[in-house]
């Protein structure tokens, strides 16, 4: 053999072992799945979800796998879910599992925030002060953050008393609020009576405070008969005979 000859014998021998060498490299990247694809899986998923329930703001931010993990590279789309528990505000944890045979399941945590208007006091109110519109703003808060509640409608909350002193700029929560008392005890109260089409007003002194909807026991004017009602205004209660 010439030597132009043995000089293209091992240079194609050369470049088939560099082939080889690089084929036997690549082949970890491939057997393992991608971190980065379990993230777009479970974000995407996150984010329909919430989507779905609120149109408003909101931001998901997922925890980081550990770089030590090491799962069988799926040969078919991953699927997201929202294990059992799972919440869609706040902290939480979604699933990601390859459905190829002998697939595999792994849960990612995440921490969802969502944002919307939410009523806050624009001065700080006294206790047993009456709630006014005026006295409310709407402003964009966490809502995930507000496990105690909130309001949205400012005619839902009027006409309500603070139970404690509320300060300024105080998101309004229902703990906070407390219905007024229509009816007090020992005042003289109007008794609607109704049978039936038949309706009889009279009048009565009530035996206790209370508020709309509230059963409350009245003594009757004249027969001095005590009898239970509710109150549905202010000083006005219902009983039926």
């Amino acid at each position: 053999m010439d030597n132009s000859r043995i000089a293209h014998f091992f240079m194609a021998l050369g470049a088939t072992f560099c082939l080889s060498t690089q084929s036997f490299a690549a082949a970890p990247a491939n057997e393992w799945q991608s971190h980065a694809a379990i993230n777009a899986a479970a974000q995407q998923f996150l984010q329909s979800i919430v989507e779905s329930e609120q149109d408003t703001r909101n931001e998901i931010r997922l925890g980081s796998l550990d770089p030590r993990l090491k799962l069988k590279a799926c040969s078919t789309p991953l699927e997201a879910f929202m294990p059992p528990g799972g919440r869609t505000m706040g902290n939480t944890t979604v699933g990601v599992r390859c459905p190829d045979t002998g697939g595999w399941n792994i849960y990612v945590s995440a921490r969802i925030d969502v944002f919307g208007p939410v009523l806050v006091s624009r001065q700080p109110l006294a206790r047993g002060a009456r709630i006014e519109a005026d006295d409310l703003e709407l402003v964009e808060r966490d809502l995930s953050r507000l496990p105690y509640g909130y309001y949205t409608d400012p005619q839902a909350i009027s006409g309500q008393l603070a139970k404690r002193t509320i300060a300024a700029a105080a998101v309004i929560t229902p703990p906070m609020l407390a219905p007024p008392r229509l009816v007090k005890r020992g005042e003289r109260v109007s008794v609607i009576a109704e049978r039936g089409p038949l309706k009889i007003r009279t009048t009565g002194k009530a035996l206790r405070d209370g508020i709309s909807g509230e059963l409350i026991q009245i003594r009757a004017d004249g027969s001095q008969r005590v009898v239970d009602g509710v109150v549905v205004g202010q000083g006005v209660v219902k009983v039926t005979l």
